[in-house]
């Protein structure tokens, strides 16, 4: 346990290197890479060029600070984080150099007032932290390796099926070369694939959402092609695998991870998502269609139209052969062939309104999935309407960690 110093030092600190996250996140990455170039196989280079992985590192620097001495105060980040750290393999020698580069960051950010007193309380404190990771990830390995199907590091997986389910998303039914079971899943997991691309200097590691029920004979993820647009870059990942992959092509995997996951309990279920945040909502809709029929679940999903709507023939059949699914399907921008009350059913996006209309009984469970301002939006709303936060989850498909916080 740390010392009461320590704890002082660390916790009046907090909110100096929150202030200037950024800068340190940035410094962070530099001073890392160049000590361990081998680490841009790890990293998402697209979110580092977008300036995300070092946000949120940033922030996760500041919550631990704050909340030192009751870690479970931030459980889900340190859940979440140790999910993906499981999931792209880090280990535990690897914690050492990222302490020492985290603390070199601070000290050229801050300069002179990075005092050694400073400097040695954050880096007691991270010891402290990143032990807490240590010993919460070794678990996790243990398990995922043990259970049926399991496997350590990356396996190979073969493109069995590849379908188009609308203009810019495509799923991919994925078998083991080595021809054994699949290990199980819990629905709203996700794969995280190694990709060697032609050209590309250092390896791509990307997660991908499971987007059907578990219990089958492969894994199927459905990817979003990402297109370039003003501010972001192509997705290189996205569009490799849409573009070059072919059916019986190999590409590897490691086991399913993720916190994101469906409370199998009977309560009522409220699953909204917004463009491709329906491929983890699909899994639960699914395994609650098979495994659950009498509970009542409610899906809103918000697209741009018929175009941008994946597994709509899918999603309707449910609801027309489950009495206890409930559909409601937004576009903000219809086409004109696009026809309300057989493509979609509301024109615009999920506002407080809609929400009230919907969920009248805040006893819910409410699982949400899309874009960071989508989710903000959400949550916001949810508030406003009085759905208790512990019966709010959701997965975002950015490093960053915590949403709806002040």
């Amino acid at each position: 346990m740390l010392d009461e110093k320590t704890i002082s030092i660390v916790q009046s600190t907090a909110p100096v290197l929150k202030e200037h996250s950024k800068e340190i996140g940035l410094r962070f990455y530099k001073l890392l890479f160049e000590k361990a170039p081998d680490l841009y196989n790890v990293f998402n280079q697209t979110n580092q060029k977008r300036g995300i992985q070092q946000e949120a590192l940033g922030y996760s620097v500041y919550a631990a600070g704050e909340y030192i001495t009751n870690l479970d105060a931030i459980k889900p980040v340190i859940e979440r984080i140790s999910q993906k750290h499981r999931a792209i393999g880090i280990k535990a020698e690897q914690y050492p150099v990222v302490g020492e580069t985290l603390l070199q960051a601070v000290k050229d950010v801050l300069g002179a007032a990075a005092t050694d007193e400073i400097i040695d309380a954050w880096g007691k404190a991270y010891g402290y932290i990143s032990d807490a990771f240590i010993s919460l990830e070794e678990k996790l390995y243990e398990e995922t390796k043990n259970q049926a199907g399991g496997w350590e590091g990356y396996k190979d997986f073969y493109v069995d099926k590849k379908v188009k389910e609308s203009e810019d998303v495509t799923s991919f039914y994925l078998k083991p070369k080595d021809g054994k079971q699949v290990a199980t899943y819990k629905p709203g997991q996700y794969l995280t694939i190694k990709a060697s691309i032609p050209g590309e200097k250092y390896t791509h590691i990307r997660h991908y959402s499971l987007s059907e029920a578990p219990g089958k004979e492969y894994y199927r993820i459905s990817i979003k092609r990402e297109d370039e647009h003003q501010s972001t870059p192509e997705g290189i990942v996205s569009n490799y695998l849409h573009n070059e992959i072919k059916e019986g092509d190999t590409l590897q995997f490691s086991a399913p991870a993720g916190d994101f996951v469906l409370d199998t309990k009977d309560t009522p279920l409220v699953l909204i998502s917004g463009g491709i945040g329906i491929t983890p909502i699909l899994s639960m809709l699914n395994t609650v269609a098979s495994e659950q029929p009498n509970r009542q679940v409610t899906l809103i999903y918000a697209t741009r139209n018929s175009k941008h709507h994946p597994f709509k023939t899918h999603i309707h059949q449910l609801e027309s052969s489950h009495t206890n699914i409930k559909t409601l399907i937004c576009y903000d921008s219809p086409a004109v062939e696009d026809k309300q009350g057989v493509d979609f059913d509301i024109e615009g996006y999920i506002d407080q309104e809609l929400l009230s209309s919907v969920i009248e009984n805040k006893n819910v469970d409410v699982y949400l999935c899309g874009s960071i301002p989508f989710m903000e939006s959400v949550i916001n709303s949810l508030d406003k309407i009085e759905v208790p936060r512990d019966n709010i989850h959701y997965e975002s498909f950015s490093p960053l960690a915590i949403l709806g916080e002040e």
